[in-house]
Parts: structure tokens; C-alpha cells; sequence
């Protein structure tokens, strides 16, 4: 039979047992809360400083404002959702899906693109003032859920903390773009499909780059 050592033959065992406390286990379902709880909170500040815009709901606007805030919430989404699981450890977890939605994304610009290129020319507004304003409140608005990802992933231990801040990016400024969306009566492809992306990919690297070194462990 062997013998269990005597702990007050060893202070450092005595010392390093004296400091552990219980840990709370992260539930996704915590998780996703907070980000749902961020996006709406970032809903209400915009409606209550911008207003929503009314167009959807006389049946006055395009289908390009469905499909494309659609699209770039559920790029938002899912990457938020890829965000809370990487806050616990794993091995082998493929993001397919997520990366077709990105690759569906992506057809929005390009196809804004395409268009401004065949026309020879672009609406100013679209392009311009109303454009870059949009880009730049759709980037702001994406701060409350970045930081709210950014907490959780704090109390988790993420293995790939590049990936996850990548990852954070991406759902910050996808749901972001979404919600300041609500209240923008610009519909057309080039203006959607450029100016409400870009805070998706801007946010992306501005994740990549600021967030891996606040969720080391």
C-alpha cells in the first residue's frame, strides 16, 4: 500500500493548495447572451441618435437592403458565435461554414465594384460623404460587442488567440455595419456593398492586430 506524502512535509504543496479556488464554468449559452445583450444595446443607442429608417417597413425599400444587412448579420453572428466557442480549449475545430459566408460576403463589393466599373461612373453620395460616414459610425458601433467578446474570451483560455481576435473583428464590425444599417436609407449595391462591408474587413484587422494580446494567458 503506498503512502500519501504528508503535505507539511512539502510548504510549497501546502502553499500552492491554499491558493486554488473554485472556477464557474463557461456556458455558451453566457456567451452568446452577451453578445446578443451588446448588439441590442448598440440597436437602441442608434435608434435613439440616428433614428431607424422607416423605408422597410412602407415597403419602400430594395431588395438589396434585405439581402445585404441579412448577409452581414449572419456573417456577424456566426463569427460571434465561433468567437465564444474558441474561449474554451479545443483541438480540430473546422470553421467551413463561416469561411462560405465570407465568400458570400465578398460577392457584395465585388459586385459594387463591377458595376461602378461598367457605368464609368458612381453616384457622389454613394461613394463620398454619405458613404464614408457610414463606414465610419458602422466601424464605431462594433466596439460593444468586440469588448463584450473580448471579456469573454478573458475568462476562457482561447489556443489560437490570433485567430480569435481575428474572429472577434469580424463579428464586431459585421454586427456593428448591421446595426447602424437599420438606419441608413441608402439601398443601392454600390453604396451597401462597399461602405457597409468595409467595417467588416477594417474591423478584421484592427482584431487581428489590437486583441490577441489582451486575451493571452
Amino acid at each position: 500500500m503506498t503512502r500519501r506524502p504528508d503535505p507539511r512535509l512539502n510548504p510549497l504543496i501546502e502553499q500552492l493548495a491554499g491558493e486554488l479556488e473554485p472556477v464557474r464554468p463557461l456556458r455558451m449559452r453566457h456567451g452568446a447572451a452577451l453578445v446578443a445583450g451588446a448588439t441590442a444595446l448598440t440597436i437602441v443607442a442608434i435608434a435613439l441618435s440616428l433614428g431607424l429608417w422607416s423605408g422597410p417597413a412602407q415597403g419602400q425599400a430594395a431588395a438589396t437592403f434585405f439581402i445585404a444587412n441579412g448577409l452581414i448579420a449572419l456573417v456577424g453572428l456566426a463569427s460571434a458565435g465561433t468567437v465564444v466557442r474558441m474561449a474554451t480549449p479545443r483541438v480540430g475545430v473546422r470553421q467551413d461554414g463561416l469561411r462560405w459566408l465570407l465568400a458570400a460576403l465578398a460577392i457584395l463589393p465585388a459586385t459594387a465594384l463591377l458595376l461602378v466599373a461598367l457605368a464609368g461612373s458612381a453616384d457622389t453620395n454613394d461613394l463620398v460623404a454619405d458613404g464614408l460616414t457610414c463606414f465610419l459610425i458602422g466601424t464605431a458601433s462594433g466596439m460593444g460587442v468586440a469588448a463584450a467578446l473580448v471579456v469573454w474570451l478573458r475568462r476562457g483560455a482561447p489556443v489560437a488567440p490570433n485567430v480569435a481576435g481575428f474572429y472577434t473583428g469580424i463579428a464586431a464590425g459585421a454586427l456593428g455595419s448591421f446595426a447602424h444599417g437599420l438606419s441608413c436609407p441608402f439601398d443601392t449595391i454600390g453604396h451597401l456593398g462597399i461602405w457597409h462591408v468595409a467595417p467588416v474587413a477594417v474591423s478584421a484587422a484592427l482584431g487581428r492586430l489590437a486583441i490577441p494580446a489582451l486575451i493571452r494567458w
